[in-house]
């Protein structure tokens, strides 16, 4: 198969470059802005016919948080706009399109994991804006796949892993948010997860992914900082209400991902070790 990653300079469009040397069965065109401009549609239409596109990986999203409050019309654009331009120019095709999205698409007030077929209610600017992408991706490809996702970090870019282990060592003292509970990702792993689903076939539908397991932010820094062997820092934990931001967080984030590890036969690490994995690399 011909596929197109967008957004290949990002956490986990990076780890998909180094996935692709395991999978040379394809051929992948990798893409950021520089080499495709997803917002435009024609050029979208004009890559995807001329280079004889199968499948469409977006990795590519707006993912600054508090910003979009401030931005939401370039947030919507690159979140909602783009991807719908994607599906339709490889639904053309007849090809098949795997949609990253978040678990910001619920707003946090459940107690239990959530499944795919749980009401979605976002309540930022970010949330709303993937959710659309989501239905539009879904209503203009037959064969999508969408993957929601959380609390991302790899060895690329800037994340909450690496932001930790630099401000560990520079303060003495940390307050971290305790009372808001998921499960990180490691981007690694949810790459192996999507070539997973490239090689036995996209089956279409909505699919939830992280590592196995339920933790803070707060006590994620501890384990951090742990594993990494910084024990200068004293990290306290905080309320939210504390720590005020422009847009809301869920305060419980964790998904079922019961259906991917079904559906595709994968199993998913538990996050500990996923995290020593990654700040082994680091």
């Amino acid at each position: 198969m011909r596929i197109l990653v967008t957004g290949c300079n990002g956490q986990l469009g990076n780890e998909m470059q180094l996935l692709e040397k395991n999978n040379p069965q394809h051929s992948y065109f990798n893409t950021d802005v520089a080499e495709l401009d997803i917002t435009d549609q024609n050029a979208v239409e004009k890559f995807i016919a001329d280079n004889g596109i199968d499948g469409v990986v977006n990795c590519a999203a707006y993912t600054a948080v508090d910003k979009a409050e401030d931005n939401k019309d370039l947030c919507r654009l690159l979140n909602a706009t783009a991807p719908a331009y994607l599906a339709a120019a490889i639904e053309k095709r007849g090809g098949w399109m795997i949609q990253v999205s978040t678990d910001y698409v619920f707003d946090g007030t459940q107690h239990t994991p959530y499944t795919e077929s749980d009401p979605t209610c976002p309540n930022s600017v970010y949330g709303s804006t993937k959710l659309e992408g989501e239905q539009q991706v879904a209503a203009l490809c037959q064969r999508a796949m969408i993957i929601r996702t959380a609390w991302l970090y790899s060895t690329f870019g800037n994340n909450f892993v690496k932001t930790m282990i630099r401000l560990g060592k520079e303060k003495p003292e940390l307050g971290v948010i305790f009372d808001q509970v998921g499960t990180p990702t490691y981007a690694r792993d949810l790459a192996v997860a999507i070539f997973a689903a490239i090689n036995s076939g996209v089956v279409p539908g909505v699919y939830h992914f992280s590592n196995e397991g339920v933790i803070s932010w707060y006590d994620f820094t501890k384990a951090i900082h742990r594993i990494a062997g910084i024990d200068t820092c004293r990290v306290r934990p905080l309320h939210t209400s504390e720590y005020p931001t422009p847009a809301k967080r869920p305060h419980y984030s964790v998904l079922d991902k019961t259906k991917i590890k079904q559906t595709y036969g994968i199993e998913i690490p538990y996050w500990e070790e996923s995290l020593a994995e990654c700040i082994s690399k680091l």
